[in-house]
């Protein structure tokens, strides 16, 4: 079995032909967490779950790119869909109501993005605190919930360390032997991309570390390496960061194979041995 723990089956890009992917992606024994991004991501994700029983599930939330939509102009991505920046604010009781499905394991993808950012200071402030404050909201969210969390980064590692050890911390301490662990938070970070520092401090707080076709691109050699194999997770965040070897294509988890043989080369052991781990390690963290 393999489990890509980060894919969006549920966006326009596999409109036309998502029986098709879900057919060739089944039949080779590889899992999913298909992840919402909005409202309408997340909505479309559990529908389209409800269909299967066993083998495709949900992270529903609200992605930082869109957290405080009122700063920043971003063009609509038709490989996502038609819908974006609607949500003017996070409403956690929308979200409730998807997170009722058997099929949602995760809140996210959340978290912090500074890539698209506003010219002024006080503007820049402003849809920082804005992005924190919603950040923080779906951290609530989850720990209501007890369900782990999807975080997404670019360009935030500090904010987003700090944040978690903050927020994280202070409640595992004061839990004690007796304490109510179901206040826990632990989660991924996705789609990796920091150092080999900033990685063991997320490791620190409990979290898993995402790879994909990313690391085809980027020196990340050495993170992999040093990353121990119980905390890495596999994942394609497909359609988008296909693979070199399917170059021209449109990601979509079957080509999570060439991430996985990478990762073995890097470590020196079989493709197998990536395969089972990480998806043992996303059956212990999704509960699946």
């Amino acid at each position: 079995m393999i489990i890509d723990t980060h894919s969006h089956l549920n966006f326009a890009a596999f409109k036309k032909d998502f029986d098709e992917v879900m057919k060739r992606t089944l039949a080779q024994d590889i899992w999913m967490v298909n992840v919402g991004t909005n409202y309408q991501t997340s909505k479309s994700a559990v529908e389209l779950a409800e269909k299967y029983n066993k083998g495709v599930y949900v992270s529903v939330g609200l992605h930082p790119n869109y957290a405080a939509p009122e700063f920043i102009k971003l063009r609509t991505d038709p490989d996502e869909g038609e819908f974006l920046i609607k949500e003017q604010a996070f409403d956690k009781q929308k979200y409730l109501v998807l997170a009722e499905s058997k099929k949602v394991v995760a809140i996210g993808e959340i978290g912090l993005d500074y890539y698209y950012k506003p010219k002024t200071a006080v503007k820049l402030s402003q849809f920082k605190e804005k992005q924190k404050k919603v950040f923080l909201e779906q951290l609530d969210l989850a720990r209501e919930l007890n369900l782990p969390v999807i975080l997404h980064c670019r360009v935030a590692h500090d904010d987003v360390i700090d944040i978690l050890k903050s927020y994280i911390l202070p409640a595992r301490h004061s839990l004690g032997e007796g304490g109510n662990h179901k206040s826990k938070i632990n989660g991924v970070i996705h789609c990796f991309t920091g150092s080999i520092e900033e990685m063991k401090e997320y490791i620190a707080t409990g979290f898993y570390i995402g790879f994909n076709g990313i690391i085809f691109k980027l020196p990340l050699d050495e993170v992999i390496k040093n990353c121990p194999l119980e905390r890495i997770l596999m994942e394609t965040d497909c359609p988008y960061l296909t693979p070199p070897q399917e170059l021209g294509k449109r990601n979509e988890p079957i080509f999570i194979k060439h991430t996985i043989q990478k990762i073995a080369d890097l470590k020196g052991v079989s493709f197998q041995q990536i395969a089972d781990k990480t998806a043992e390690n996303a059956r212990k963290l999704f509960n699946i």
